[in-house]
């Protein structure tokens, strides 16, 4: 975001402070999300707090440190996690995934036509909220050649309703006794980023964690062959693929932390400090979430990604109480 994006976002908030206030304001908030006393949901709702009142003074860092800092939380993550259950959650959500994928895309399709919204914007959201949120419109992007409005927006509309499943999917998970194992497989399928995937499933149970962080690493592969699709669609073929590294890493992770009694010792205060990672970045994107950037996102666009939304949401809560 430019210098002048950036005025115009502090002029937006409700406290009109000096520079430095607003930092020493925001640093504090960064060293307390980094505390046992914030939970995500919490980190979450005070970046939303921070946006609004006081404005992120570092907006311009704000997509690489969340970026990186996810990337680097999930590789810890993965020191938590035995690679024989990783598996066979593995495979308990892969058929979900593909049909849910595929419905995702389909339908985001068909309401972005109905709705006539922008073709690469519609495109946009349909993979966000199909594949993994704002990793999938970040790799998909610059290979369908969208513009940064067109990205704005979708990011805008798939972290709004992020926001909003963070606080409410473990509620309905409690209220409809899912089991860890159904809750986990539902967050990954249907919470679009990593990072409120996490978030929620960290809440609801250890074992709800390993199953939604494990399914929804496996669903962002498919950020691949649907970028290769995209190649074809949007009839541009000199685009590289963002390909997502860091899920090796994981998987790596995950292994040593299952064949290498050594790092057994030092697992549990790695995990520590990737919880500590995720729920900062929850904060980070909290605080990126301006009026502006809300109001930016539209009426049409943002009815397309509630339709999907609730369409995944319910259909993957129905296959996994009455399928899994």
């Amino acid at each position: 975001m430019d210098t002048q994006h950036q005025l115009t976002a502090q002029k937006s908030t409700l406290l009109n402070l000096n520079d430095n206030t607003r930092k020493v304001i925001f640093i504090l908030c960064v060293v307390l999300c980094l505390t046992p006393f914030i939970s995500p949901a919490i980190a979450l709702l005070l970046g939303l707090i921070i946006a609004q009142v006081l404005g992120h003074p570092y907006l311009h860092l704000n997509h690489k440190a969340t970026h990186l800092l996810l990337q680097v939380s999930v590789v810890g993550l993965g020191f938590g996690m035995n690679v024989h259950s990783a598996m066979q959650a593995g495979k308990e959500g892969v058929l979900f995934t593909i049909a849910s994928i595929t419905s995702t895309l389909v339908f985001g399709f068909l309401i972005g036509k109905w709705l006539k919204i922008e073709k690469k914007t519609s495109y946009l959201i349909s993979n966000g909220t199909a594949i993994c949120g704002g990793s999938a419109i970040a790799a998909i992007s610059p290979v369908i050649k969208a513009e940064e409005k067109q990205i704005s927006v979708a990011l805008g509309c798939v972290f709004i309703l992020n926001s909003i499943a963070l606080f409410i999917f473990p509620v309905i998970g409690h209220y409809f006794n899912l089991s860890q194992t159904q809750f986990g497989l539902w967050c990954a399928i249907a919470i679009h980023d990593t990072s409120s995937v996490v978030g929620a499933a960290s809440k609801y149970g250890a074992h709800a964690l390993e199953v939604a962080t494990t399914v929804k690493l496996a669903r962002a592969l498919w950020i691949i062959p649907v970028a290769f699709l995209s190649t074809f669609l949007f009839k541009n073929k000199s685009k590289k693929i963002a390909i997502p590294y860091f899920i090796g890493l994981f998987i790596l992770a995950m292994i040593a932390n299952t064949y290498f009694p050594a790092v057994k010792l030092i697992s549990p205060y790695m995990v520590n400090i990737a919880k500590a990672g995720l729920t900062l970045t929850l904060f980070l994107i909290g605080s990126g979430l301006s009026r502006q950037v809300l109001v930016s996102v539209g009426f049409k666009p943002l009815v397309q990604g509630v339709a999907l939304w609730i369409l995944i949401s319910v259909s993957a809560l129905y296959a996994v109480m009455h399928l899994a």
